[in-house]
């Protein structure tokens, strides 16, 4: 079961040599595009896992060899530090604090010029990629990150991405990253209280705070009119990284088109 599917007329797999191919996983499904240059050519969104790991329908799709594959992995746990008190010998100490489960593992990589992350994601999610190259995996949101800082946030925006029911907050002063987290949420008061709550953290004033979203959040939907009874202003994200054909939504597509902002990033 997919849903969001998008195919170009010129897409043709005999070319893939010549694509991009981007997965973003999650705990539950994935979504996937096929980038040439900078145009969209094919994408799906919540596709099932099972198509991951055992291929059916995406078996070509998924078995074609790319010029660059890009995959963007989530966390169950993280942690970011600066990166000059990171070292390799040091992950395992790092890895302590994100209480890792035998089901889990931890990988660290470069979020930005300054951080460094260290995560853990489970461990099926890793097998499941793994015929990818693992040094192809970066952290699921690093490119939505990247496309906001490349866009100069102002210090008064607080950038939001909406899953299912996870958000993650973005915040940038002065042009460095200065505050990165994600919570799981489960109604539109909770969401409001996890963007106040970041807000109180980082000194900010709902009522001169710009709150700007992208992902599963649509004008005047339930989520968006709840935050806007707390926030100044509330608007979507019109950051555009991929060429888009007009029935997909920037903003809903923007993490995973944001994806091909990364190169490959060996796990450390």
């Amino acid at each position: 079961m997919s849903s969001n599917n998008y195919t170009d007329n010129s897409f043709n797999l005999y070319q893939a040599y010549s694509y991009t191919l981007l997965l973003q996983v999650d705990a539950t499904s994935f979504s996937y595009a096929v980038v040439y240059q900078n145009r969209l050519l094919v994408s799906a969104q919540n596709c099932s896992l099972n198509e991951l790991s055992r291929p059916q329908q995406l078996a070509d799709l998924l078995s074609a060899t790319y010029k660059k594959v890009i995959i963007g992995l989530p966390a169950t746990g993280l942690t970011l530090v600066p990166k000059s008190l990171f070292s390799e010998e040091r992950i395992a100490a790092f890895a302590r604090y994100l209480d890792v489960k035998e089901t889990e593992k931890v990988l660290a990589q470069p979020l930005d010029d300054q951080n460094v992350i260290i995560y853990k994601t489970n461990a099926n999610l890793i097998a499941a990629v793994e015929k990818f190259n693992l040094g192809n995996t970066v952290y699921t949101a690093k490119g939505w990150i990247k496309a906001v800082a490349k866009g100069n946030p102002g210090s008064n925006n607080l950038y939001l991405e909406i899953g299912k029911n996870t958000v993650q907050l973005l915040y940038f002063s002065l042009g460095s990253l200065r505050f990165y987290n994600t919570f799981e949420f489960g109604s539109e008061d909770e969401l409001v209280y996890f963007a106040t709550f970041v807000c109180e953290e980082l000194n900010l004033k709902p009522l001169q705070t710009t709150l700007v979203l992208s992902g599963e959040i649509s004008l005047g939907d339930k989520n968006m009119n709840r935050l806007s009874d707390f926030f100044i202003k509330v608007q979507l994200n019109t950051t555009q990284v991929l060429e888009l054909p007009g029935q997909i939504p920037g903003h809903k597509f923007l993490s995973l088109a944001a994806l091909s902002l990364c190169g490959s990033s060996e796990a450390l």
